[in-house]
């Protein structure tokens, strides 16, 4: 019996070809939907690889059970010869979309495992992925318009050049977002994992996700700013990668000193102070200069400005070095600026700043260490006899107008 022949008689007896298509086509559908996909699922979910587990959540077995069907409606099309074309293409171009998705998903695969690999460093590749998606997603447009119109896919690319601009101006912002990101990727200009400022879109916090279009940062404040891609190139920005890099976060704070309040030491003063132990050796050759000096100059010394006198600003400065060479959440030494220095007066004060980094760029060790130091200096201030400036208060005022009306 030729093919022909044989085909002649499933059209005579369509009943029965319909009847056994069906049950071909339900049978694979179940075989491959409830023993397949369930056994490819449970196998990846008893590895101790988690590559799998991604590959099994990406291309969905469940979704790709469908083929089964489709090829046996597809493959049997001439069992209809008033519809065998209709059929045909209907099931081919389901078979065709369900193609692009499961590639799509496919490449989703490929940047789950990329990014869950231990030697990940925060440089996405999704962008690129993108990319290939609207590619496949164009290819599959194109196709499906082939397969309707029985046109070669040839003759439509060249229609679509004469639209070459109207394209351009749809994908205007596809296009500036991939040459964004192939300036971020290549200048390693962000990553996920960073944390960034950025004031124009009011965000500050990590960026959790970079894709072709957007970026998203979650703010500090637990909400989401998602920033187009190709306007993160355009605008001003502060990413503090190189401060988590570095393993050490800046303190850059000051006390405001009452400048009434700074005086030259008197010998009580000194010999009270060098009691303190972080100090003592540091007033031992300041007192042994000023000593020699005054002997040196005796027949025409007038203290207490002649001769190199310590004042309490001084020694207060001397204290908080050497107080602070003693913690070890501090760098004292190395590449990490270790300054305290006294900036310009101001009409509230002198300021005496601290330039340190602490040894720490998580956010909750740097504020305590920080507050740490400061509470210690402003409890410590007043052995120096140094007030620290603070604007008035009512208590300030009561007290005030109280020893008045008692003088």
């Amino acid at each position: 019996m030729t093919t022909a022949e044989w085909i002649s008689q499933l059209q005579a007896n369509l009943p029965a070809a319909i009847g056994a298509v069906t049950a071909l086509g339900v049978l694979l559908f179940v075989l491959a939907r409830y023993v397949i996909a369930r056994a490819l699922t449970g196998l990846a979910a008893r590895t101790k690889s988690k590559y799998d587990d991604i590959l099994v959540r990406n291309l969905r077995p469940n979704r790709m059970a469908w083929f089964a069907p489709l090829l046996v409606i597809y493959t049997n099309a001439y069992l209809f010869p008033d519809a065998e074309t209709l059929i045909a293409k209907a099931a081919l171009f389901v078979i065709l979309w369900l193609a692009v998705l499961t590639l799509t998903g496919l490449l989703s695969a490929v940047n789950d495992i990329y990014e869950s690999r231990p030697s990940y460093n925060g440089v996405s590749i999704q962008g690129y992925l993108d990319i290939a998606k609207i590619l496949f997603v164009l290819v599959g447009i194109i196709l499906s318009i082939t397969l309707i119109t029985d046109e070669s896919p040839i003759v439509l690319l060249t229609g679509l050049g004469a639209l070459a601009a109207v394209i351009m101006l749809i994908f205007q912002n596809t296009i500036l977002s991939l040459v964004a990101s192939v300036q971020i990727a290549a200048n390693d200009l962000l990553k996920e994992g960073d944390w960034v400022e950025v004031p124009s879109f009011d965000a500050d916090g990590d960026v959790v996700n970079i894709n072709l279009h957007t970026i998203k940062i979650r703010n500090f404040d637990m909400t989401y700013s998602v920033i187009p891609t190709y306007k993160i190139v355009d605008v001003a920005y502060r990413n503090w990668r190189g401060m988590k890099e570095s393993g050490g976060r800046r303190i850059q704070r000051s006390l405001t000193v009452d400048m009434v309040s700074i005086k030259f030491c008197d010998r009580e003063m000194l010999e009270r102070l060098r009691k303190i132990d972080l100090i003592a050796a540091y007033l031992d050759k300041k007192i042994a200069r000023l000593d020699a000096y005054q002997r040196e100059h005796a027949d025409h010394f007038d203290s207490p400005l002649d001769g190199p006198q310590i004042t309490n600003i001084e020694v207060f400065r001397a204290y908080i070095t050497a107080y602070l060479k003693t913690r070890s959440d501090i760098y004292t030494t190395g590449d990490m600026p270790f300054l305290v220095r006294v900036l310009s007066p101001s009409p509230t004060g002198l300021p005496v700043e601290l330039y340190i980094f602490a040894k720490t760029t998580e956010w909750e060790k740097y504020e305590a260490i920080q507050a740490e130091i400061f509470d210690h200096l402003l409890a410590a201030a007043g052995s120096f006899e140094l007030r620290v400036f603070q604007e008035p208060t009512g208590l300030d005022f009561s007290t005030f107008a109280r020893a008045v009306r008692e003088g």
